[in-house]
């Protein structure tokens, strides 16, 4: 069975005869197109690709006769209408969490009078949450091109670098071992910078006796990886020490939970009672996880409230932290695999606190 096929079996229960899915890597996961304008109408009698002539030749061969080309010079949603009411169909959905605005107000204008556009939930990244073998084998390439891009960076990282300097060389490792960009900007944050989750880098020096945070990801055909680790310039001191210790402490509770048919939240619960018995629940600010794929943030979300049920096949970042203002921060994260019996870490890259 196809995905568009399985996608249209679902729609007598979304009550709907087709889906307009506009989100870029939904499309791609559903037809092969990789471009960066495109709208696709999926019926059970088959899918109709929209997109400009910019990819006329790369839609072709992308979608391989998984999907009919419509090569249109306007806006894809105007193009749609008269396909949808050539085919008749009068319950027409669109994705309520990616459709833009304007391209519901075009479609909206254009469409027949009697269409019924019904905003639908994000059924296809619902679809996305278990990888097939395939996808399973591109994360992996993804991982391990981000661990060796990590390890040939790591031999070049020194004291007096700014925090822009070491992302670059990061991001330049993740290109020449293979991977086609970087699965997100990197992460790369200093001494008390570190306190900063999603610091963006900048020109803040490397000092010695002071903490190093990166959080990178590599991308191959598509697929991201996702990948945190901490450094140290110089010896560190028993604040440091302790902290690291209770984050891995943490880290590796949650990776016990992981196996199928575990809650999501209880993979996020694991990694906060280890941080509350260190005293530090309260410095541990965003979720355990998240899933990853297509895109770097995907469902399932790894939050306490998440009642998600782990499925194998998932991939999934396990990644608690603690954050102390005016001191620093601590992250450490791998990419899991979510398996029948339990888990399996992809990311080979040690754990241990590296030393400067």
């Amino acid at each position: 069975m196809t995905r568009t096929s399985a996608l249209a079996e679902q729609f007598g229960e979304l009550k709907i005869d087709a889906l307009l899915v506009s989100a870029l890597p939904n499309i791609r996961y559903l037809s092969g197109f990789t471009g960066s304008n495109g709208l696709l109408l999926v019926t059970p009698a088959g899918s109709t690709l929209f997109t400009d002539s910019r990819y006329t030749i790369q839609a072709a061969e992308q979608t391989r006769g998984q999907a009919k080309v419509k090569i249109v010079p306007g806006p894809l949603a105007a193009a749609a209408a008269p396909v949808i009411a050539s085919r008749r169909l009068k319950r027409v959905g669109f994705e309520a969490g990616r459709m833009l605005y304007d391209s519901w107000q075009r479609l909206k204008e254009t469409a027949p009078l009697g269409i019924a556009l019904r905003p639908i939930g994000n059924v296809v990244e619902q679809m996305r949450m278990v990888k097939s073998e395939e996808e399973i084998g591109l994360i992996r390439q993804a991982v391990l091109t981000n661990s060796k891009a990590f390890e040939a960076a790591l031999r070049r990282i020194r004291p007096n670098a700014t925090e822009a300097d070491i992302a670059a060389e990061l991001e330049y490792q993740m290109r020449r071992h293979g991977a086609e960009k970087a699965s997100f900007d990197t992460i790369v944050a200093a001494g008390t910078r570190t306190a900063l989750p999603h610091a963006s880098p900048g020109n803040e020096r490397l000092k010695n006796d002071q903490l190093l945070l990166i959080d990178m990801g590599a991308t191959r055909e598509g697929y991201a990886s996702d990948m945190t680790r901490m450094l140290f310039a110089g010896k560190p001191g028993r604040r440091v020490r302790s902290m690291y210790n209770a984050v891995l402490e943490a880290q590796l509770a949650a990776i016990d939970t992981v196996r199928e048919g575990a809650a999501a939240g209880a993979v996020d619960r694991a990694a906060r009672l280890t941080l509350k018995r260190a005293g530090l629940d309260k410095a541990f600010v965003h979720s355990t996880g998240h899933g990853l794929g297509l895109e770097i943030h995907e469902p399932p979300r790894l939050g306490a409230k998440d009642k998600t049920r782990l499925r194998a096949g998932m991939t999934i970042t396990i990644e608690p932290g603690a954050y102390i203002e005016a001191f620093g921060g601590v992250r450490i994260e791998d990419t899991v695999l979510v398996t029948a019996n339990g888990c399996e870490v992809l990311t080979p890259t040690s754990k241990e606190l590296a030393i400067l």
